[in-house]
């Protein structure tokens, strides 16, 4: 990243990473939402035809709150899983640049290959697990969780700590793959923005703007496994066996199309979140280094 250097290592990153985290996730929930609810819904009787009639239909039937519907969890999920993707990038990453503080591509993707394994194994598969049952419960309605610790305390109750693990890994493999490509196409494209100009490499609309475009670059090479993933944390996760079964079920009975379900939603949602979170992580840290 441009405006990560050595300084950017230890407790100190992993702070700004939570606090970047848990900003932008309350910005953007409701794309999530609807993201989620698009990748669940059957495909042979489709309950909502896009992302904007999930997020109309939604608050008709549930109110404004109901696109907050996971929140409670993705929200303070969200601060951990940056606090995991900064905190593993910020460290990995100390280890691959030169002495002046800067780093290859290659290396860019090495070290954001390891922040997108650390931030799924720490952070996103147990949140999004508890998310995805919040929010397939509301759509099936069927009314099991009370609310995030109703939810938690049942996974664990009738499946073990490990049920808060189901697809794990599509899940890891998602997340590294984001990363891996996120990191060094935010670099490129910066670095076209600014021809490489030093004095902009903080700039937070520049990183922000090289952010977007690099989110929302990165999900069509991730979209399939995230629709694996959602499919195995959802309510109706004990139909498949396996990640691959799971994958192979939706081939046969859905067809190619349903592994880009949610496209556009996730695409304007990773854009933005990944964008926000660019913006705000420069103009955070910038204020943390004044009392850290």
């Amino acid at each position: 990243m441009a405006f990560v250097d050595k300084k950017e290592s230890g407790m100190k990153v992993i702070i700004k990473g939570f606090l970047t985290g848990g900003t932008q996730a309350c910005i953007t929930y409701p794309t999530e939402f609807a993201k989620t609810q698009l990748q669940l819904q059957s495909k042979t009787n489709p309950e909502f035809t896009g992302m904007v009639d999930v997020l109309t239909k939604t608050v008709k039937n549930h109110g404004p709150a109901g696109v907050f519907r996971g929140a409670s969890v993705r929200i303070p999920g969200a601060g951990f899983q940056q606090m995991a993707r900064w905190g593993g990038y910020g460290n990995i990453s100390y280890y691959l640049r030169d002495e002046d503080g800067k780093i290859t591509k290659v290396n860019n993707f090495f070290a954001g290959m390891g922040a997108g394994v650390t931030e799924a194994v720490f952070a996103v598969t147990p949140v999004e697990t508890v998310k995805t049952r919040m929010t397939d419960d509301m759509r099936m309605k069927t009314k099991l969780y009370n609310g995030l610790g109703d939810c938690v305390s049942k996974i664990l109750k009738s499946e073990g700590p490990m049920g808060l693990y189901k697809g794990a890994f599509p899940t890891i493999v998602k997340q590294a793959t984001n990363q891996a490509v996120r990191m060094p196409l935010q670099q490129v494209i910066h670095g076209a923005m600014t021809g490489y100009d030093d004095k902009l490499a903080k700039h937070p609309l520049y990183n922000g703007a090289s952010g977007t475009l690099a989110g929302f670059g990165s999900v069509m090479l991730t979209q399939p496994q995230d629709n694996v993933k959602s499919r195995m944390q959802g309510n109706e996760s004990h139909r498949y066996k396996g990640t691959v079964d799971c994958a192979m079920q939706m081939l046969r009975n859905e067809g190619p199309a349903q592994f880009f379900a949610g496209t556009i939603p996730r695409g304007v949602q990773v854009g933005m979140t990944t964008g926000i979170s660019f913006f705000l992580f420069p103009i955070i840290s910038k204020q943390l280094n004044k009392v850290m």
